[in-house]
């Protein structure tokens, strides 16, 4: 009796498997792929608009990269000239105003630390904590701003520094946003004390005056390195509006408000607050 034949496996070839279908993700690509080879044939058919779009993507990395150049360059160059400098002098144009323009610049060292702690005091108590923007403050204003004929600023010293070194006055949501990445580029590439250099800089502080070195010659007689308390409370005093507000000639109103900022700078610890930015 014959044993069996084994079965031959080259002639019956086992069952090919199915092939795996493409995943919804190679899918989702290859068509991610095909709208962006039909966008391309779209834009070389259309040479005038394929100019365009290179053009404006050309000028937007180079407002890009050379606005993070401006701000590196200006962490170590005094800011000479400002937008609102050039805004006011040009104001003056034509009118009775004299058109002298009161500016210094002095190194934060060269400048009393009672005039870093008043304008602390006075317009940004959070300031060497926050990353430049105060959300709490924030919240606060869009509350009271519901009730207020007025509108309140909640706006920190690092904005301020933005918009007065970089940005044009106004209202718009386009300055607002600028304002935004402006600030987040000076905290991050120049650091507290750099940013309060600046403001003492460049912060108006009366008509046609800017810094509290200026306005120091100017109203005290003195260079701002010995500005007493009172004296730089005075001038933080008048920030908030300083073409009605007179250093020189103070109301009732910044009399009381110059007291009640030297009050904030005693309770804040004197100048132990800003010692370590």
């Amino acid at each position: 009796m014959n044993p069996q034949r084994p079965a031959n496996t080259f002639r019956n070839p086992a069952p090919q498997q199915p092939r795996p279908k493409a995943s919804h993700g190679a899918t989702h690509r290859f068509k991610k792929t095909g709208r962006w080879q039909q966008a391309r044939r779209f834009m070389r058919e259309r040479p005038l608009l394929e100019r365009v779009y290179w053009f404006f993507i050309k000028a937007f990395l180079w407002l890009f990269f050379g606005s993070i150049g401006y701000v590196i360059v200006l962490k170590y160059v005094p800011v000479w000239v400002t937008p609102l400098v050039v805004t006011r002098w040009m104001e003056t144009i034509g009118t009775d105003e004299g058109s002298h323009v009161y500016k210094k610049w002095r190194p934060y060292e060269e400048i009393s630390k009672e005039a870093a702690l008043a304008v602390v005091a006075s317009e940004d108590q959070a300031f060497p904590t926050h990353w430049g923007f105060d959300f709490d403050e924030i919240q606060d204003a869009i509350k009271e701003n519901q009730r207020r004929e007025r509108p309140r600023g909640a706006s920190t010293i690092s904005q301020q520094v933005a918009k007065n070194v970089f940005l044009w006055n106004g209202r718009s949501y386009i300055r607002k946003g600028l304002e935004v990445y402006f600030t987040a580029l000076i905290e991050l590439i120049w650091g507290k004390k750099r940013i309060l250099e600046v403001y003492l800089n460049v912060a108006e502080t009366g008509p046609m005056t800017f810094g509290v070195e200026a306005a120091s010659q100017r109203y005290y007689k003195h260079s701002a390195a010995s500005l007493a308390r009172s004296e730089a409370a005075r001038i933080a005093a008048v920030l908030p509006n300083p073409r009605v507000f007179s250093i020189g000639n103070p109301s009732s109103y910044i009399q009381r408000r110059t007291r009640q900022i030297s009050r904030q700078m005693r309770a804040l610890g004197g100048q132990q607050y800003i010692r370590n930015l």
